[in-house]
């Protein structure tokens, strides 16, 4: 039966493409080509590839073309956000500017004002301390006014205010939003790390009432909700600063090479489709492992097919595991911090030589560690 089938289809074949013969007459002489079927048909085939092959190629580039990634999309949102916040800054102080030159308000009138919304940047301020680079960040160059008049040097300073809660504004949000994109980068809502009440010399003034912050900062309206914007973002960069460093965002080796990724990929022993449930990091004997983030040592010993062993729990339904270890360096109910050594590089277990199995879990699932690397990276660019 597949005889016949194969007979009829070369009859086919052999009918749409017969033997053809080509004569050309040139300088007196003719001179016959012959194209049989098969050449036709090889001739075909290779005309058939090439037009997939372009057509491949031709509808990757208009997809790459085309299709922006959500990351890209929000670093394009938020560059529009900050050139539309500069716009809205420059207008204000001009605004600021043109106000102070009219006014005709007595000298105390202005230092009293002056007064308050510097205790009210006081308060604001003093919750950046020990943020890094919020002290460069909060640096406001005063003008040298020494032959100007009171008046002029107390609107010097005041415009110097404007200056430093734009400054303050801008530091928090920008950090801010760099923390909640490294941890959309990892798979996580930043909503579940952050909060939205602010206290600022004691009462807790919520985010809507910027009235109430008004009165008791005993400053312009206008003035309290920025001082109300800066530390809500302020508020939650510390909150998503402090979860970033409880989460495995750091690196659990020094190398940062990897000899096999997560997901699906040829079992070395079985030469089969496999999926693996983490990253492997090469390296030598005894290369130190270290803690991804800080935690508790929930076990430590040989699991089957991982060798030996070290689970660290973080908290929050984070945990990671260390396997196919030559040494193990911890003990269960021990604390952990970043960077602590856990253990030593080996190749015990199902391995084929020396290098680190590394797996991240979330609540009893596996995940995939490079997703949490890479928020690790950005993260410490935020720093």
């Amino acid at each position: 039966m597949a005889i016949k089938r194969f007979k009829r289809l070369r009859q086919s074949l052999e009918a749409l493409f017969p033997e053809r013969h080509i004569y050309i007459r040139s300088g007196g002489e003719m001179r016959g080509y012959v194209f049989s079927t098969n050449k036709q048909l090889l001739g075909a085939a290779g005309v058939a590839v090439g037009a997939l092959w372009m057509g491949v190629c031709t509808a990757a580039m208009m997809v790459n073309a085309l299709a922006v990634s959500s990351t890209d999309q929000q670093v394009i949102k938020q560059k529009a956000y900050y050139e539309r916040l500069n716009a809205d800054r420059q207008a204000r102080l001009n605004s600021a500017v043109a106000q102070l030159s009219a006014t005709n308000g007595s000298l105390e009138e202005l230092a009293a004002s002056v007064e308050k919304r510097h205790a009210a940047l006081a308060l604001l301020v003093s919750d950046f301390k020990g943020v890094p680079g919020a002290a460069e960040a909060l640096q406001v160059a005063k003008p040298r006014l020494l032959a100007a008049s009171p008046v002029q040097r107390v609107q010097a300073t005041r415009m110097d205010q404007e200056r430093l809660i734009d400054a303050a504004e801008s530091f928090a949000k920008s950090r801010a939003e760099r923390l909640r994109l490294a941890m959309r980068m990892a798979g996580l809502d930043a909503g579940n790390y952050t909060g939205r009440g602010v206290s600022l010399g004691g009462p807790l003034i919520e985010a809507k009432d910027p009235r109430a912050l008004a009165a008791v900062l005993d400053v312009d309206e206008e003035f309290a909700t920025r001082i109300q914007r800066a530390a809500n973002d302020m508020s939650d960069m510390r909150s998503l600063g402090a979860a970033a460093k409880k989460l495995p965002f750091y690196r659990p080796t020094s190398n940062p090479a990897l000899s096999s990724s997560y997901g699906v990929r040829f079992d070395p022993f079985t030469r089969r489709p496999a999926f693996h449930s983490g990253l492997d990091f090469p390296g030598g004997y005894h290369t130190p492992i270290m803690a991804t983030a800080p935690g508790v040592i929930s076990f430590t010993g040989v699991r089957s097919g991982y060798g030996k062993t070290v689970e660290i729990d973080h908290g929050g339904g984070f945990k990671t595991r260390y396997a196919h270890l030559a040494a193990i360096s911890v003990r269960v109910g021990q604390r952990v911090a970043i960077g602590s050594r856990v253990g030593g590089m080996g190749s015990t277990g199902r391995s084929t030589g020396p290098h680190l199995h590394y797996e991240v879990w979330v609540n009893g699932k596996a995940q995939n560690p490079n997703r949490f690397l890479k928020a690790g990276e950005y993260v410490q660019q935020a720093s």
